[in-house]
């Protein structure tokens, strides 16, 4: 089946959905999603959402940024998330999402790296109210059209032009031609044994970008996070300690009692110290200490992570919590500009398919929602005034559902042994394919 749109959005992320939110109703917009909407790493995100709390803090924001970044960061993109990232909260807000409040306005946490406590949040399920309040929205939107269990197999392209995708919807071949193309398509956490991730988030985008010639960026810059739940279950999705219980004064110890490293230092600085208590004291993992503070806070405060650890037999009010660093994010991507525009003209890329060049090496905590929001508004805008320039000719597929298929399995072969070269000490975490 062949539909013709506007534009594609691929992905139902924060950056899909804030896409489909900033691009004018006067657009036909077609947004598809690998399984269901809400399997996203979006509705994960636990900590909060970054901002500079007002023009004064604009400075320090970038610093702790290119600093978390190992100042490998492109400056100019981290100039434009500070500067933009106010106005995007408040966007939230207008959608409905509640984050949680103080007598002076927003009650803001800390993280690692960060100097000053800027991190809007939902207790510990930002990522979730977020989700909810854009999704709500979207499906709000006449001129938007969702196909869930649809699957990106490979974009339909004249030259280095995009014109759209091929995809597998519900066991079918649909071949969507689009002007304009955003790829919101997530990252690679699903390639790892051990990830915080949602399994279906396989690296499809880059695969696909290979595939096509596509200008990649920072492909070695895989994020571990520090502090994951340790579970014996291979294979599982592993449930994520937010950064923002070290925030509140949680304590890295080892099985001696012994604090060994200042638990606010970046994600890489931490995660390395705590692989390295492992070995020295072969155990396969190390504690998070809360005990300071009150249960009714931790139960308020953390309540998904308090409700998580009771169902596996841990009460965080009255037990160290057993956590190991394992992969959460990918700082590289499909290479675009601060209009989010990719190599290929009408190929846009938003959120952990893309790389900015804002995280650098290594991404300071609770960027990633914001670096959605702000470069997909910027993608949208972008395309909203030239997307009247744009005429693409209809090209008919002629692929057959066998060959779809076995260019699905070579996405995946294609982005595991890419990332085999690229992460030789951590090789024996990627999954078989």
């Amino acid at each position: 089946m062949d539909i013709c749109t506007d534009v594609l959005i691929v992905g139902s992320g924060v950056a899909g959905l804030y896409a489909a939110l900033n691009l004018s109703s006067r657009l036909n917009v077609t947004l598809i999603t690998k399984t269901t909407v809400d399997e996203c790493n979006t509705y994960l995100a636990q900590g909060g959402i970054s901002t500079a709390r007002n023009k004064q803090d604009e400075p320090l924001f970038i610093d702790d940024t290119l600093r978390a970044g190992v100042y490998k960061n492109d400056i100019n993109a981290v100039k434009v998330l500070a500067e933009e990232s106010m106005d995007n909260i408040e966007n939230l807000v207008n959608y409905g999402v509640a984050f949680d409040l103080c007598e002076n306005g927003y009650e803001y946490t800390r993280e690692g790296a960060h100097s000053v406590n800027r991190i809007v949040h939902c207790a510990d399920e930002t990522g979730r109210k977020v989700f909810e309040a854009l999704w709500a929205s979207v499906k709000k939107k006449k001129n938007v059209t969702i196909y869930q269990n649809t699957e990106l197999i490979d974009i339909i392209r004249q030259g280095n032009i995009c014109c759209g995708s091929v995809t597998i919807s519900n066991g079918k071949i649909l071949n969507i031609h689009a002007k304009a193309t955003i790829l919101a398509s997530g990252g690679i956490g699903g390639l790892f044994k051990n990830s915080t991730n949602q399994r279906t988030v396989t690296g499809d985008g880059i695969a696909i970008a290979i595939r096509n010639n596509i200008a990649l960026k920072d492909l070695e810059y895989i994020q571990f996070h520090p502090t994951a739940l340790y579970e014996v279950s291979p294979h599982k999705k592993r449930f994520l300690i937010s950064e923002s219980v070290r925030g509140e004064g949680g304590k890295l110890i080892n099985s001696k009692g012994e604090r060994f490293i200042d638990e606010l230092l970046p994600r890489n600085v931490v995660a390395n110290a705590i692989y390295e208590e492992e070995n020295r004291t072969k155990s396969p993992y190390v504690f998070l200490d809360i005990s300071a503070m009150k249960g009714e806070f931790i139960v308020n405060r953390f309540p998904l992570i308090y409700s998580e650890c009771k169902k596996r037999g841990i009460d965080i009010t009255k037990q160290f919590i057993p956590v190991t660093p394992v992969q959460h994010y990918f700082m590289g991507g499909i290479q675009v500009d601060t209009f989010s525009r990719t190599s290929m003209e009408n190929l846009f890329a938003c959120g952990e398919v893309s790389c900015t060049g804002v995280h650098g090496a290594n991404r300071l905590a609770s960027n990633s929602l914001l670096e959605g929001l702000v470069f997909s508004r910027r993608a949208a805008k972008f395309i909203n005034d030239n997307i009247h320039s744009i005429d693409i000719k209809i090209t008919q597929s002629s692929l057959g559902l066998d060959e779809v298929q076995e260019l699905k399995r070579e996405n995946r072969s294609l982005a595991i042994n890419k990332f085999k070269l690229l992460v030789e000490d951590k090789a024996d975490e990627l999954v078989s394919c």
